[in-house]
């Protein structure tokens, strides 16, 4: 090779650098949930990876697995995007991440909403977690008989009361403990309606016809998140009031919400993320709990139905829906 062709190459070696020729590799993250997640709550979890730095489709990938209300698909999307080779996943609610959890034991699991990870045996302790699993939890069941208190100030002549749940949720009968508990002591009878899917609403909406309940108290889960519109169309009908632990369904039309705010924990998922991808083990990261809970009432639900909001629970609503 001429002496001229040798310094050349010499030259533009040293000008770009190994790494500078190689592209950094791009970080892909994992979202999985039996639901599609409400669009506020999506973007409530990108703004905070903006916040840190990360902007979709320019330096992170993100890949989304929604099972459509049917939970029997998340092992199959855990699956799939371990073939993936995500460097995290994000995840919500207990089934999701107990699936994620089975599939994997290495890469790294945020739980972005979670209802009580150590009865569910996803991690040891809220301080320690251990294994690969962290993020942030509701503590939806630990505040349950807060919300069958809320039904109960609000309609104080209501008797029977009907929860709905679905039996393939294990965090349902923490639910229903805690509720039971405060039934007995408001003198309220607790009808129990449960479902596997959603072949089995029609025949649930006829139980708590038949049984008259005052109120509709519907736990949070996929199979319902998916079918909100057919219970809030059947508690309308029926002038039913209901209360859920998600704002966004008051948002859609359910009379009154109490529970962490479901933004600002997805927002703060991406903090958990960005600690992972820097480095930090998902097992040493303390689970946080929320600091504040909101109730929600929509007055605009409450007119259509025709009932009254009493001002003792109206007053201290964090949102009213006018």
């Amino acid at each position: 090779m001429p002496l001229r062709c040798l310094v050349v190459l010499i030259v533009f070696a040293l000008c770009f650098p190994a790494e500078a020729q190689q592209p950094k590799k791009v970080p892909r993250i994992g979202v999985m949930a039996a639901s599609p997640l409400d669009s506020s709550l999506s973007e409530a979890f990108r703004q905070g990876l903006r916040d840190l730095g990360y902007v979709e489709g320019e330096n992170i990938i993100i890949e989304y697995r929604f099972a459509e209300g049917r939970p029997e698909r998340l092992r199959d999307f855990a699956a799939e995007l371990i073939r993936l080779k995500v460097n995290v996943i994000v995840t919500t609610g207990t089934p999701s991440t107990s699936a994620a959890k089975k599939a994997t034991s290495t890469i790294p699991i945020v739980m972005a909403n979670s209802a009580d990870p150590v009865e569910g045996e996803l991690i040891a302790s809220l301080a320690h977690p251990g294994g690969n699993v962290t993020g942030l939890t509701r503590l939806s069941p630990q505040i349950a008989g807060k919300r069958l208190e809320l039904i109960k100030e609000a309609f104080p002549s209501a008797i029977i009361i009907a929860v709905l749940w679905d039996q393939n949720n294990p965090s349902a009968v923490q639910h229903l403990n805690e509720m039971q508990a405060a039934a007995d002591a408001l003198g309220v009878q607790l009808q129990s309606v449960a479902v596997r899917g959603p072949d089995d609403f029609d025949k649930a909406f006829s139980e708590i016809a038949q049984k008259r309940a005052a109120a509709l108290v519907v736990l949070r889960d996929a199979v319902f998140n998916f079918n909100q519109p057919r219970i809030l169309e059947f508690a309308t009908k029926r002038r039913l009031p209901t209360i859920f632990d998600r704002t966004t369904a008051a948002d859609a039309g359910g009379l009154i919400s109490y529970g962490a705010n479901d933004t600002a924990l997805y927002r703060r998922a991406a903090y958990y993320v960005d600690k992972i991808l820097k480095g930090a083990k998902a097992g040493d990261l303390p689970v946080e709990q929320p600091t504040k809970f909101e109730l929600v009432i929509n007055l605009k639900t409450a007119k259509q139905i025709g009932v009254t909001i009493p001002s003792s629970v109206l007053y201290r609503a964090d949102k009213v829906i006018k």
